[in-house]
């Protein structure tokens, strides 16, 4: 499923693409997955490194590199995906440190600065589901689209929309909106250590099983819980749609795998909006509005790949 940089090139490529070899990080809550590409034979390397405290987790990610490296040669550049809230202001003397995040133990943690360091290669770092947003944009779901959000429902609930541009006080963090509460789902307070019940705390796989005991796809198909967290869902897509009008949402992550969900997250899309955008009016248009991962799980992974290769095009 994860593209090469020769996917999309209609198999030519220049001098300076096949001497390309890069690297990328999806750093996510529960996992973090570590790829190079090589334009001669794609996918040359890839790694799973589960989630635990940042020396061990940033630790075993610099020892897949050095031993990719001194297997397959040096990087060209290095594209990171993590979750945020990060500081991606490049005058900001925290740049690329994570900012105050709900996973224990991570925030201030510095993701860019060990590996500029360590690899010596220029490194970008963008959120994992500003990442996932521009994968899906370039080479998945939204390839051909004027624009695109996409939205990640896992551990945490994020979402980004591309193309972005201008000045921005930081990155979008979607997932924290507060929500209208369902009335079926009262009692619960919401896992979500800064705001409690907003969508993130309602809706992401720990609350899922906090309220439940189980993950979504471990409860029965007709169970409440899965129009409860469509519904909260769908009112980010709504929101989305109206505040940004892209030509298509891309709801991906674990709580959304299996795509059993999405079908309930078109139906309260189409409740919530009434008719009121044109576009969006009948069901058929929602159902094409919201879409699922054209690239499966490695939507992020694409895009850090994809922002290593701009970092290269950069300095020619």
């Amino acid at each position: 499923m994860l593209a090469s940089l020769a996917e999309g090139s209609g198999g030519r490529l220049t001098r300076h693409e096949r001497q390309r070899r890069i690297g990328a990080i999806e750093g996510g809550g529960t996992k973090f997955v570590c790829v190079v590409d090589d334009t001669d034979s794609g996918i040359a390397a890839r790694a799973v490194i589960p989630t635990r405290d940042p020396a061990a987790t940033l630790g075993d990610c610099l020892g897949f590199f050095r031993d990719a490296t001194a297997r397959l040669g040096p990087l060209q550049a290095l594209g990171i995906a993590c979750f945020g809230p990060l500081q991606l202001r490049r005058d900001a003397a925290d740049f690329g440190h994570l900012l105050p995040t709900p996973k224990p133990g991570w925030s201030g943690v510095d993701v860019l600065g060990p590996f500029e360091d360590a690899l010596r290669v220029p490194a970008v770092v963008d959120t994992d589901v500003g990442c996932a947003a521009l994968g899906e944009w370039r080479r998945g779901a939204g390839r051909g689209l004027g624009s695109l959000a996409y939205v990640t429902v896992g551990t945490g609930i994020g979402g980004a929309v591309v193309p972005g541009g201008g000045a921005r006080l930081m990155h979008a963090e979607m997932g924290h909106l507060p929500v209208r509460r369902d009335p079926r789902d009262q009692g619960f307070a919401g896992v979500c250590p800064f705001h409690g019940d907003c969508l993130e705390g309602l809706a992401n796989g720990p609350a899922v099983r906090a309220r439940w005991g189980r993950d979504l796809a471990d409860l029965p198909p007709d169970h409440v819980a899965r129009e409860i967290i469509a519904g909260y869902v769908a009112q980010l897509v709504a929101a989305i749609a109206l505040l940004h009008s892209p030509e298509a949402v891309v709801i991906g992550g674990g709580v959304t795998t299996g795509g059993d969900l999405l079908p309930l997250v078109r139906h309260a899309t189409h409740a919530l909006l009434r008719d009121y955008l044109p576009p969006l009016a009948r069901p058929e248009q929602v159902a094409a509005f919201v879409r699922a991962p054209g690239l499966g799980a490695d939507s992020a992974i694409t895009g850090a790949l994809q922002l290593a290769r701009e970092a290269i095009d950069a300095q020619r």
